[in-house]
């Protein structure tokens, strides 16, 4: 099929591409702040509703947030980097194959680890740093939002397939309706009901059902891909495909995972020798990572509207709109990244309160934390949005890399070191420093990656 053929009628190849930004960014990164919202608003009414040690239970448990997630990216952005390119060259039955062995994976994986969650409920919790007081919140909140995790997993990953199919409102419906839900369901559940940690867990459940529901309507119903029955019998072709391309997304969440639980057991550990305590710093930090996960929301969301446009334009090579599309989403995260650093600067006591009250000692911590952790904020969006830009063009060993550098080259190393020597301030040292080093190595990956662009000179790996 020719270039002109390909091109004909799809925005994607001839809209202008700020336009084009706009069009699929800002869905994605309501879907994206969506999604961060069903933590988010559990721990603010927990807070307020059951205190300190229902946030530290939410951090927790948030490992178990991070895994799904991880595995709903692995297939959804995968399936939906694959569809695009596949669409974007003209094979349109091998993109729809594709994303149909995604979706059917989707399910799967979200059974599975459903029930290993349930099966395994104490060990995990304890392998993420629980500790006495904590446990009981922690095993009523974990236990029920297992049930959901099927439909989580669904949802997320679904919806990058949803907005590949070029329907990216209807992906953003699916993530809002569940988000409204659970945002009516969480006081209602909490303060009326007087069902604690427990209602919050059943509010987020509640959402996330209804989220899934939406996706399976859309596929049955409203879908432009022309899938068939047989296209979701799982082939090992499709699925290495789907996994090349996702795995520097999963990988990236894992990582996430990883340094989640040992962040919690180093916090355990050192903050049960400061003056602090252990509870403290697990509440804390449970807190300040949900309001970092709005920013990292719409960083990720950038990348993940910008994927169709980049994956499309370099199937059909047409480079020069690769390039502008990748400058003009850095330049967004850039400003994007300077506004939450001014925030999370000025304003991290206020920020901190909507979670909830706490001693002096709590707000010191977490001022500090807020203050020195996330000082590198304005840089934060160049590393998650370069590893998407690399994964949606076929280079998914260089995404994996770049997704690589923050979490486990970086990060992973410094909070296992620092506090050696400072304490639990080492943590607090270690953000700014893997910060600023996984910002500076997508850039240079990033630069030549442009240049190659510009002279023509591109292969897929």
């Amino acid at each position: 099929m020719s270039s002109e053929n390909i091109k004909q009628g799809n925005p994607l190849a001839e809209e202008k591409i700020g336009r084009l930004i706009a069009r699929f960014a800002v869905p994605a990164i309501i879907s994206m702040l969506v999604s961060s919202l069903y933590n988010i608003v559990d721990q603010i009414f927990i807070g307020q509703g059951v205190g300190m040690l229902g946030n530290a239970a939410t951090n927790i448990a948030f490992p178990v947030s991070i895994i799904c997630t991880a595995t709903a990216l692995l297939l959804g952005i995968g399936s939906a980097s694959n569809y695009n390119l596949e669409a974007g060259a003209g094979r349109n039955d091998r993109a729809a194959g594709i994303a149909g062995n995604g979706l059917a994976m989707l399910v799967i994986c979200g059974v599975v680890i459903g029930a290993v969650v349930l099966i395994f409920l104490n060990p995990l919790l304890h392998l993420f740093g629980v500790t006495k007081e904590i446990l009981p919140y922690a095993q009523d909140y974990t236990g029920i939002t297992a049930i959901g995790i099927p439909f989580l997993i669904l949802t997320t990953g679904g919806n990058h397939l949803i907005r590949a199919d070029r329907s990216p409102t209807y992906s953003m419906t699916c993530m809002l309706t569940g988000a409204i839900l659970n945002t009516i369901l969480d006081p209602l559940f909490i303060f009326v009901c007087h069902w604690g940690i427990k209602g919050a867990a059943a509010a987020t459940v509640i959402g996330q059902v209804v989220s899934g529901l939406m996706v399976i309507y859309y596929f049955s119903k409203k879908r432009k891909m022309d899938l068939k029955r047989s296209m979701f019998v799982p082939k090992a072709g499709y699925l290495k495909m789907i996994v090349s391309l996702g795995m520097a997304s999963c990988i990236n969440q894992i990582a996430m995972a990883i340094v989640q639980i040992t962040m919690n057991n180093t916090l355990r550990y050192y903050g049960a020798q400061s003056m602090y305590g252990s509870e403290i710093p697990l509440a804390c930090v449970g807190v300040i990572s949900k309001v970092n996960m709005v920013f990292m929301a719409i960083a990720i969301g950038i990348a993940q509207g910008c994927q169709p446009i980049w994956g499309f334009n370099y199937g059909a090579h047409n480079y020069d709109r690769v390039r502008e599309a990748y400058k003009k989403a850095f330049a967004i995260c850039i400003v994007l990244g300077v506004v939450f650093f001014g925030c999370f600067q000025l304003f991290p006591r206020q920020i901190v309160s909507i979670f909830g009250s706490g001693s002096e000692a709590y707000f010191h911590f977490a001022e500090r934390y807020f203050r020195i952790f996330m000082f590198v904020t304005f840089l934060n969006g160049i590393q998650p949005m370069s590893s998407g830009f690399f994964t949606s063009i076929g280079k998914s060993k260089l995404g994996i890399v770049v997704s690589l550098t923050r979490q486990i080259i970086f990060l992973l190393p410094l909070i296992l070191i620092f506090p050696l020597f400072m304490g639990i301030d080492g943590v607090m040292y270690a953000g700014p420093i893997a910060d600023g080093a996984a910002a500076l190595v997508a850039i240079i990956f990033a630069e030549r990656e442009m240049k190659a662009l510009q002279q023509g000179n591109v292969v897929l790996e």
